[in-house]
């Protein structure tokens, strides 16, 4: 028989990645003083299951790096060795490395063994520094179980010697409760909570024991399990092998994943994560196969341990590129039925009233199957959020600055192509406001501020787009500084600039105002990679500052990449798509208000404020149809901070259009950002405003339109 294993190993892959987020998530709330059990326990346990899946497909250095960090969280949580500031730094540093391994692992590379040796050494430093144990006096209790159905008490027996010396137990059946005497230094709430992962919390109750020496004839001897049940090897794929003598399983015979039949015994609790039937083992305690032994998470551990679980029934995991296929199906299918709607049109409703009923159902079905698709790829940005408490931890201790991380609306969800390309501009906007905009302590308490700043992620939906903002209580930026700069490397700039306009220059490439070079920033390449990523996805990015007070950068994007809103607009005998994201308004322009201004060209007057007028004639060299300026229309669009009137024949209407790349289909056309297939069959070009503001500043209007001012 020959088994496929890349399977399930792709999902071992997945579940180590969420397990180590999720470690690292932990690891950075912790209380150092007085860290959480339950935090404690979910670390130990993300530890241990990366152990059990590395050691069950054979990535053996991997699962030793983990058995040493595994040994290292069990001395914690069990208070055998008290935490501190420097083990948490060192368990960071060894997810970090457990990151690499299991990247190069996927990715079939070779693993640098140069980090692996390092991590492994200082965790075992810590082991055996001689760290004094937290005081906490033992009692001995009662534990009782209430009459009623099976469990596993094998299982329950291990579960309550993690918590201290089980030394007897009497067992119990449908009419008679169990007892179990342990001596322990736990609270009867933590171990009442330990056991409901195992038993109805109502079936138990505890008592405290007078004497530990009495057994009032109650207790027999205590057949502990000779298996040590806290090691699941198997992730939760298998269920552990029982002890056999039988020679080795040769290839096509189970590879070493599954047991050779044996007699039935009773039923077990081993999982198979929906892949397998449990095996049945032998009769010998050694091959009973059990659930792993995990506390029931808090209330309070419940939405970190939410993302760790399996999904069951509830989710089912797909690769992106059908999600993608899927996408682009849907996207033809909205194109043809805006065809058959085209058509429709032009159909006596009285004579055709069934078919253009159908079509109008069709067009419903179709937009919810749209939405629905849509929403498959929307994912929550906490994935891109979640990545920055680290950071901001990290950079801030390498600054010397106290810094408080607030994130707000983790929830708000967006395409999936935009939380892969998110990352880059989002860590350079971090990194930037923690080293340029908050302040140091002592320069924070000069300035009547306290000493911890503030730096804000902040994400929400606005006006069919959705915002996301990095916000910091810091210095501000500095807008003589800045203008400096600018003059230093021979930007066009001058003294009457508007605030924006200026802020905007901390984006052209090369542009830094750091005192010096470190490895934080000064080399003047970072913000300009932030503007052009934003603007590869469609997006923009807006400035607001106040001296002082702080500074917010915020991003604008659209919620898809697929689809678009946009006004459909005429220039000559051609449809262009303009995105609604850039329009401020529309207008009928008026002779008096166009100028000639010398070094500026064409301006139109817009309420006091002259602006650049274009027309697309110029841009795409089109034959000019309109003999004046008032017979058409003036857009004004918003830019990268610059604002620009473009003039076009007429305004068609608003439109959601399907994106088409237009480079993957034809080639790169400057001031096109893609394409689309119109209800007509036309196709129709979508404009890329921000490449039309920087094409304004060197086209010189057409000798026809000049005519006209």
């Amino acid at each position: 028989m020959s088994i496929d294993m890349s399977q399930f190993i792709a999902v071992y892959f997945d579940e180590a990645a969420e397990h180590l987020a999720n470690m690292e998530s932990l690891l950075l709330e912790l209380d150092v003083g007085s860290p959480d059990p339950e935090d404690l326990n979910a670390i130990f346990r993300a530890a241990h299951s990366i152990k059990g899946g590395a050691a069950t497909f054979g990535f053996a250095d991997l699962a030793e790096v983990t058995h040493v960090l595994e040994n290292l969280l069990d001395r914690v949580r069990k208070q055998e060795i008290t935490l501190t500031a420097a083990m948490v730094d060192i368990f960071l540093r060894a997810g970090d490395v457990l990151k690499d391994m299991l990247a190069a692992h996927r990715d079939n590379a070779p693993v640098d063994a140069v980090p692996i040796a390092e991590i492994t050494a200082q965790l075992n430093q810590l082991s055996s520094e001689q760290v004094l144990p937290v005081a906490n006096p033992q009692q001995a209790l009662t534990v009782i179980i209430a009459a009623g159905e099976g469990f596993e008490h094998d299982v329950l027996c291990h579960e309550l010697q993690r918590h201290g010396e089980l030394e007897d137990f009497s067992p119990g059946d449908a009419q008679t409760p169990w007892r179990f005497r342990l001596k322990t230094a736990s609270s009867q709430a933590k171990l009442i909570d330990a056991m409901a992962f195992l038993l109805d919390p109502a079936r138990i109750s505890i008592e405290v024991t007078g004497s530990q020496d009495e057994d009032f004839g109650l207790f027999a001897p205590l057949p502990l399990p000779a298996t040590d049940l806290s090691v699941d090897e198997g992730f939760g794929f298998f269920d552990p092998l029982p002890a056999t003598s039988a020679p080795a399983l040769q290839d096509g015979e189970g590879y070493g994943f599954f047991a050779p039949p044996a007699p039935p015994v009773a039923e077990q609790g081993g999982e198979g994560y929906g892949f397998f039937v449990p095996v049945a083992g032998s009769n010998t305690p050694a091959a009973v196969a059990t659930k792993p032994v995990e506390a029931k998470p808090s209330a309070a551990r419940a939405s970190s341990e939410r993302q760790a679980e399996r999904g069951g029934d509830t989710s089912i995991r797909v690769s992106v590129e059908k999600v993608d296929q899927l996408l682009n199906l849907v996207g033809e299918l909205v194109i043809t039925q805006s065809m058959l709607a085209q058509n429709a049109l032009q159909l006596d409703p009285v004579t055709h009233e069934r078919l253009l009923a159908g079509v109008a159902q069709l067009e419903r079905n179709t937009r919810e199957l749209q939405e629905s698709v849509m929403s498959i790829r929307m994912m929550p940005i906490s994935f891109v959020f979640n990545r920055y408490p680290r950071l901001v931890r990290d950079l801030a201790g390498k600054l010397n600055k106290q810094v408080e991380l607030r994130m707000i609306g983790e929830n708000t969800e967006l395409d999936k192509g935009f939380i892969e390309k998110l990352s880059d501009p989002l860590t350079h906007l971090v990194r930037n406001s923690l080293d340029h905009g908050i302040e140091a302590p002592e320069v924070r308490l000069s300035r009547n501020k306290p000493a911890q700043g503030t730096l804000t992620l902040k994400a929400f939906h606005q006006g069919g787009n959705i915002v996301i903002e990095v916000s910091d209580d810091g210095a501000g930026l500095n807008r003589e500084k800045i203008l400096a700069k600018a003059r230093e490397r021979g930007l066009n700039v001058h003294d009457n600039m508007s605030d924006n306009e200026v802020w905007m220059l901390i984006f052209e490439a090369g542009f830094s105002t750091a005192a010096e070079v470190t490895d934080v920033s000064g080399r003047g390449v970072g913000m300009d990679v932030v503007r052009k990523n934003i603007q590869a996805m469609g997006g923009r990015v807006e400035i607001q500052s106040m001296t002082g007070v702080g500074s917010t950068m915020s991003i604008r994007l659209p919620l898809t990449l697929a689809i678009l809103d946009g006004m459909s607009i005429s220039a000559s005998d051609e449809l262009y798509i303009i995105p609604l994201t850039f329009i401020i308004e529309s207008l009928q322009p008026r002779a008096a208000d166009i100028k000639t201004m010398a070094g500026r060209g064409t301006v139109i007057n817009v309420r006091g404020e002259y602006l650049p007028l274009i027309a697309l004639y110029d841009i795409f060299s089109l034959t000019a149809r309109k003999t004046s300026y008032e017979e058409g229309l003036v857009i004004i669009l918003e830019a990268e901070g610059q604002k620009v009137a473009l003039f076009v024949d007429d305004l068609l209407g608003q439109h959601q259009v399907v994106v088409k790349n237009l480079e993957t289909n034809y080639r790169r056309v400057s001031g096109v950002a893609g394409a689309t297939i119109m209800g007509d069959g036309h196709v129709a070009f979508i404009l890329d405003v921000a490449a039309l503001v920087k094409m304004a500043q060197q086209v010189t209007p057409a000798e026809q339109i000049a005519e006209l001012v």
